[in-house]
């Protein structure tokens, strides 16, 4: 699950099969009870038709939560990191960091590094299009040393300055506008 619908749905399904639940976070749910294995195979034919799926492999389920937990600082969260990532993903998941490095890299065929920077120009991108902030803004916001730095990566993973990215979204939009 990467977004509050994700969970509004799971939360919804398990309530149709009286599934007894706690917390329900972005890809974890706590089950309150221990429950069928057809209650279970109601459930994953129930979320397979919104795109979810269950997952028990142990390694699936670290990697799940590594991008869950990057998806949820970037997306949803405007709180900076008081330590690094490395160590702010080993103390929330217990485990060692090289391990879940190694094993993200293996799995996903990018790094961490790369995942995180690609989330943070979405991110980005998304602000330019609402076009409530400056750039000098979502630098702040999305902490990143400098604006400089920000239009680097920006251009880097892109192709396009944010600059020139917003004239080209404000471009589409008049067109639009005109018809």
């Amino acid at each position: 699950m990467v977004c509050i619908r994700c969970k509004m749905v799971v939360k919804s399904e398990l309530e149709k099969l009286s599934i007894s639940h706690g917390c329900v976070e972005l890809g974890e749910v706590t089950i309150n009870e221990s429950i069928t294995s057809d209650k279970l195979d109601l459930l994953k034919n129930a979320l397979s038709v919104f795109g979810l799926e269950l997952m028990d492999d142990k390694k699936s389920v670290l990697i799940q939560k590594i991008k869950n937990i990057i998806i949820e600082l970037i997306h949803y969260s405007d709180e900076p990191l008081t330590v690094n990532f490395s160590t702010f993903l080993n103390e929330k998941l217990h485990y060692d960091y090289t391990y879940m490095a190694n094993l993200f890299s293996e799995v996903q065929g990018t790094t961490i590094g790369h995942f995180i920077i690609i989330h943070k120009i979405e991110r980005v991108k998304e602000l330019l299009v609402y076009n409530e902030l400056n750039l000098t803004e979502i630098a702040y916001l999305m902490h990143y040393s400098s604006v400089a730095h920000l239009s680097s990566q920006f251009k880097k993973v892109t192709g396009l300055t944010p600059t020139h990215f917003k004239r080209l979204k404000d471009r589409r939009r008049s067109a639009l506008d005109d018809m």
